[in-house]
């Protein structure tokens, strides 16, 4: 089975929501369709319906984090040596060289990607073009209307 990759904080992330799932949302589910179930007839009772449900959209995370927990490699970068070249989990700084415009990214896991966090995926295309090229390196990344060309700037092991 393949394994994905993920970052420390990534697998954090996901093991406190778990925690949580099942700690405190389970539970308070588990109750809202007792209680519901003591106003009588479950055919027309609305509140026991959307307790029922919301359990089952609980039910279907845990599943879904478990199953991603069970399937991923965590990569501490911390422990990678520093070898100026982008890896997973490095913070990358980029210049359009058209534009001159600046952005950072953090390459994370496909779970963990946010591109309004600036955190993008290591299969996202500009993660593809940017791995394995050191400081000052130029890449092309292929985009629906055509290219872009960045030059890498800085790689930060954080």
């Amino acid at each position: 089975m393949q394994k994905f990759p993920m970052t420390l904080e990534g697998e954090k992330a996901l093991r406190d929501e778990l925690q949580r799932l099942k700690s405190v949302e389970r539970p308070t589910v588990i109750q809202a369709i007792a209680d519901a179930r003591e106003h009588g007839d479950l055919k027309e009772n609305a509140e026991y319906h959307a307790a029922r449900e919301q359990q089952g959209f609980i039910e279907g995370r845990i599943q879904e984090i478990e199953g991603k927990l069970s399937n991923c490699q965590v990569i501490d970068i911390k422990t990678i040596p520093r070898t100026g070249k982008v890896l997973f989990g490095v913070t990358v700084t980029i210049i359009n060289v058209d534009t001159d415009e600046e952005v950072e990214y953090k390459i994370v896991g496909d779970d963990e990607a946010d591109i309004k966090a600036n955190r993008i995926s290591v299969s996202s295309p500009i993660a593809r073009a940017l791995i394995g090229k050191e400081e000052g390196d130029t890449v092309v990344v292929k985009i629906p209307s055509g290219s872009v060309e960045y030059e890498i700037d800085q790689v930060k092991h954080l």
